[in-house]
C-alpha cells in the first residue's frame, strides 16, 4: 500500500484524538494522563495492533529534544522569580546535588545487580535521576490537590532545573563508557563551562527577548508566537553551538520572561501551555512506538528492583543528602522523595548510548523504560495518598494562585476602583507593559470618551482615562497608584 501525506495526517490526528480523550477519561480513575499517551503509541506500534513499524532513534531523539525544549520553555514561562525566590537554595540543591546523589546511588546498585561495568551503571543512574514534575502537577491538578507552604515552587525550580544536570551526567558518560576511561578533570571543566555559558547565555536571550518582544511592534498578533519560538529555539541552538547547556539556557530565558511584563504575556503564556501538552503527547506518542514490548518485558524483574531502589531508597538519598542542612521538616522531605516521578525524560536520554553503539545500549534503554513507566504508574496513583498521609494538603478554597492564574479576572480579588488619569499624568503616552504595573492588580477597563477599551501589555494610557482596577488587598492597589504616578 502507497502511504500518502493523507494517510500520515489521518493516522496522526486518530492517535491524538485517542490520547486525549482517552487521557481525560483515564484521569479520573487516577491513571496519569501521559501514561496513556504512552500506551496508544505502544499500541499502535511494531508489536501493537496498529503495525506502525517506527525504530528510528535519530528521529526519537530530535523529536524529544525538540519537546522538551518547548516544555521546559512553558514551564520556565510560567514560573514568576519572586515565587521560586524564597526557596532558590533548595530548588538548586534538589536539581545539582540531589540529582548527582541519585546518580551515583542507582549506579553502584545497578554496578553490583546486574554486573555492568560501574561506568554503565553512572550512565544507567544518570539517565533516570531526573524528575518529571509536569506529570506531578497534572496529576495534582487532575485530581484537585493542593500542597501547603513552599512545596509547589520547589517543585517547579527543581522539574526545570535538573533536566541540564542529568544531561550533562548522560552526554558525559555516554562518552566515558565509549571511549573507556575516566578524564575527572575534563569532565570537571565541561561541567563548569557548560553551566557557565549556558546560564550567561539564558539570561543575555531572555533580557534580549524581552526587549525586542516590547519594542518590535508586528503588524499581526499572530506573530508574536511566532517570534518568541524563534527566540527560544536561539536560546537552546546558540548556547549548545558555543559548547553550553542548552536546556539550562532556554529555561533561564523562559523565566526571565515570565518574571517580568510584556507584550501579550496572558495569551502567549496560555498559547506555550497548549504547545507544551501537544509536545508531551508527541512526544509519549513517539516513544510508545519505539518501544517494543517484548524487549521490556524480557528485563521486568531488573527493571522492578531498580525501579524500587530508585523510588524507596536512592530518592531519598538524593533528597536528605542534597537537603541535610535545609531547614524543610521531616514530612516534606518525605514527600519530595515520593515525587520523584520518572517521566519521558529519562527515555529520551537513554538514546544517546543506542547512537553511541554502546554494547549494554539495547539493556539500558529498556530498563530505562521499564523504570519510567513503573516510576509513573507507582507513585503517580499514589501521589495525592501520600501528600493527604503527610497531613501536607490544603483545601480547596485555599488553594495556592500562581502567577498566571493572576492574569484572569478573580472574583476574590477584594479592591475594585475606577480613577480618572489627569490630563497631563505621568503615564501619559506610555504602555502598560511599560509602567511596572503590579503582579497583584489588574487593569479591567479603560474608558477614553466614548470607546471602551480592554487592555493589553501594548495599551497605551491617555490623560483623562478612566481605569477600572481590580486589586488583592489595598497594598496592591497603593503599589497600582504609584506606578500610575498617582499619590494614593
Amino acid at each position: 500500500m502507497h502511504i500518502t501525506a493523507e494517510h500520515t495526517l489521518l493516522v496522526i490526528s486518530v492517535l491524538l484524538l485517542l490520547s486525549i480523550i482517552g487521557g481525560k477519561t483515564t484521569s479520573k480513575w487516577g491513571v496519569p494522563t501521559l501514561i496513556f499517551f504512552l500506551l496508544v503509541g505502544i499500541l499502535a506500534g511494531s508489536e501493537g495492533v496498529g503495525g506502525i513499524p517506527f525504530d528510528d532513534m535519530h528521529t526519537a531523539q530530535f523529536i524529544g529534544i525538540t519537546a522538551l525544549n518547548f516544555i521546559l520553555f512553558s514551564g520556565g514561562l510560567s514560573t514568576e522569580f519572586h515565587s521560586i525566590r524564597p526557596v532558590l537554595s533548595t530548588g538548586l540543591a534538589l536539581s545539582t546535588l540531589g540529582v548527582l546523589l541519585t546518580a551515583l546511588s542507582v549506579g553502584i546498585f545497578v554496578h553490583y545487580l546486574l554486573g555492568f561495568s560501574l561506568p554503565e551503571g553512572l550512565l544507567l543512574g544518570s539517565i533516570v535521576s531526573s524528575t518529571d514534575a509536569a506529570a506531578v502537577f497534572s496529576i495534582l491538578r487532575g485530581r484537585g490537590v493542593g500542597l501547603k507552604g513552599a512545596l509547589r515552587p520547589v517543585l517547579e525550580l527543581e522539574s526545570g532545573s535538573n533536566d541540564p544536570m542529568a544531561y550533562f551526567l548522560t552526554i558525559s558518560l555516554t562518552a566515558v563508557v565509549k571511549e573507556g576511561h575516566f578524564p575527572v578533570g575534563e569532565l570537571l571543566a565541561l561541567f563548569i563551562k557548560g553551566f557557565i555559558i549556558g546560564g550567561a547565555m539564558g539570561y543575555c536571550t531572555g533580557k534580549f527577548s524581552l526587549w525586542l518582544i516590547n519594542r518590535i511592534n508586528l503588524n499581526s498578533l499572530g506573530l508574536y508566537p511566532v517570534l518568541l519560538m524563534a527566540l527560544a529555539l536561539f536560546s537552546y541552538a546558540a548556547t549548545e553551538f558555543f559548547g553550553g547547556n542548552g536546556f539550562l539556557a532556554i529555561y533561564i530565558c523562559a523565566v526571565i520572561l515570565g518574571s517580568s511584563n510584556f507584550i501579550h504575556k496572558r495569551s502567549l503564556i496560555q498559547f506555550y501551555d497548549g504547545v507544551a501538552w501537544l509536545m508531551q503527547i508527541i512526544l509519549f506518542l513517539t516513544l510508545g512506538l519505539l518501544v517494543f514490548p517484548s524487549k521490556v518485558l524480557a528485563v521486568g524483574w531488573q527493571g522492578l528492583v531498580i525501579s524500587a531502589f530508585l523510588i524507596l531508597v536512592a530518592r531519598p538519598i538524593g533528597v536528605f543528602g542534597s537537603l541535610a542542612f535545609n531547614k524543610a521538616n521531616r514530612r516534606s522531605k518525605l514527600f519530595l522523595s515520593w515525587v520523584g516521578l520518572r517521566g519521558a525524560v529519562p527515555i529520551v536520554f537513554a538514546t544517546y548510548p543506542k547512537i553511541a553503539g554502546i554494547a549494554q545500549s539495547d539493556m539500558i534503554f529498556n530498563l530505562v523504560f521499564f523504570i519510567a513507566v513503573s516510576s509513573v504508574i507507582v507513585q503517580g496513583t499514589t501521589l495525592p495518598a501520600v501528600a493527604k498521609m503527610l497531613h501536607l494538603t490544603v483545601p480547596g478554597r485555599a488553594k495556592r494562585r500562581t502567577g498566571s492564574d493572576l492574569e484572569f479576572i478573580d472574583p476574590t480579588m477584594s479592591v475594585r476602583e475606577e480613577v480618572v488619569l489627569p490630563h497631563h499624568a505621568v503615564v501619559n503616552g506610555r504602555r502598560i507593559v511599560e509602567i511596572n504595573f503590579p503582579k497583584t492588580a489588574k487593569i479591567l477597563l479603560v474608558v477614553r470618551g466614548k470607546d471602551y477599551i480592554t487592555p493589553v501589555g501594548s495599551t497605551v494610557l491617555r490623560g483623562d482615562d478612566r481605569l477600572l482596577i481590580l486589586a488583592e488587598n489595598e497594598r496592591a492597589f497603593s503599589l497600582a497608584m504609584q506606578s500610575l504616578g498617582m499619590v494614593h
